[in-house]
């Protein structure tokens, strides 16, 4: 679970700013609150702005530290991180390192972990586990390639040594068999995932169909039911066909890009929808999922991920949430989030959303609701909590931000002056 994370140097963000999921104050809404080893944490967050103002990049911090812990194993001596782009309006920080910094809980340990990084090297790493309230440290590599090591020094001297500067310690030592930061390790590897949105569907994601799993069929149909989509059954086929890499256009950086051939899948699913003619007689009708509406497919889309989240403990990030929803629906997922008899597995929703209907107190607490900001004149993004005002409970959240007392939202000048200026 992920407890904190923040961001420096990276894209908007030229100062350190901190998303946290610890509860802030207030005894509001506690079904949205987890404890877990003595910290009180959040099930969801909503981070709100103006376009341009941060939010995709906030994704994108999370995205390139993610990819960077899974791929450092991958990446050749000299290659590149390609995606790692630091705040380039200034002269200075132009040519200095992102950082990123991550506390979460895993194998109920809680972690710290802490890396500096450009597109050609690791500058600075650190790994502490709090076996108990102090931390411990396992490793710190500062300067590139000078490493300290407070225990297992033989064994860890000989992984260094299998390290290069532009890999992460994290994943070698894990490579390696290390045990002291394997469970880190596959943190990052599979319990916290980024999303753009839902709206762009390959057949990959929808690949978990594909098994015939019972459960699932039923949680995505009883999904499309709370939506208003009576669907009553699906028929899924699917196969693994070889394709040359060569000839396909994979968005990746070079070093990840397959060489020769690898498995490409091919799902075919038809939906199965009961009509009611003019003689209120029933009739089944099949329907190609390609031609099924924007907002059916994402559902259809939505369920394994909700599905596998409920199961098995996972942070999650969504840019636009809401994007081919509609708001009651959006609003019902993040309920499910907030529910304890649903969430079983205490999963966290982090969500980029212009959706100004979820901003309700009944819905969210305080430090549950994020912003974004960008100064027009700096071009630097900050992020702040909205529980940093003086905000009643009972206040109405949503007509505050549309009036601009939390900031956060785009400056449109007068269509008059837009006229003058044209």
């Amino acid at each position: 679970m992920l407890i904190e994370f923040s961001v420096k140097n990276f894209l908007s963000f030229k100062d350190k700013v901190t998303l946290s999921m610890e509860k802030g104050n207030g005894d509001e809404n506690l079904d949205n609150v987890i404890t877990k080893d003595g910290l009180d944490l959040l099930k969801t967050a909503a981070i709100y702005g103006a376009n341009a103002s941060g939010k995709s990049n906030l994704l994108k911090a999370f995205s390139c530290a993610i990819l960077m812990v899974r791929n450092s194993n991958l990446i050749p001596v000299g290659g590149k991180w390609s995606f790692l782009k630091p705040f380039l309006f200034d002269e200075t920080t132009k040519n200095n390192p992102s950082e990123f910094e991550f506390f979460f809980i895993a194998n109920n340990v809680k972690y710290r972990y802490y890396f500096s990084a450009d597109a050609n090297r690791i500058y600075d790493e650190i790994l502490d586990a709090y076996y108990t309230q102090k931390p411990t440290n396992i490793f710190t590599r500062i300067k590139t390639d000078i490493y300290e090591f407070n225990s297992d020094k033989n064994k860890l001297e000989s992984l260094k040594a299998k390290n290069t500067e532009n890999k992460l310690f994290l994943s070698t030592a894990t490579n390696w068999n290390y045990d002291k930061t394997k469970d880190a390790y596959l943190w990052f590897s599979n319990a916290i995932e980024t999303c753009d949105s839902f709206n762009n569907i390959s057949d990959q994601d929808l690949k978990e169909y594909s098994n015939n799993n019972s459960t699932l069929k039923e949680f995505a149909l009883k999904l499309l039911k709370e939506a208003d989509i009576l669907i009553k059954d699906m028929h899924v086929d699917y196969e693994e066909k070889e394709v040359d890499s060569m000839a396909v256009n994979m968005n990746l950086p070079p070093f990840l890009k397959a060489n020769g051939t690898f498995k490409m899948s091919n799902i075919k699913i038809e939906l199965d929808h009961e009509v009611v003619d003019e003689n209120n007689n029933s009739h089944n009708y099949k329907l190609d999922f390609n031609d099924e509406s924007s907002g059916t497919r994402v559902l259809f889309a939505l369920a394994p991920f909700l599905k596998s989240s409920f199961e098995n403990t996972k942070t999650i990030i969504v840019d636009e949430l809401e994007k081919s929803m509609h708001p009651a629906l959006v609003e019902f997922i993040i309920k499910l989030f907030n529910n304890n008899e649903i969430n079983k597995a205490n999963s966290q929703l982090i969500f980029m959303t212009h959706a100004t209907n979820l901003l309700s107190l009944e819905l969210l607490r305080r430090d549950q609701i994020w912003f974004t900001e960008k100064n027009s004149k700096t071009g630097i993004s900050d992020l702040y909590p909205l529980d940093s005002f003086p905000v009643r409970k009972d206040e109405n959240i949503q007509k505050g931000y549309i009036n601009g007392r939390y900031g956060a939202i785009p400056f449109i000048r007068d269509i008059d002056l837009w006229l003058e200026d044209n």
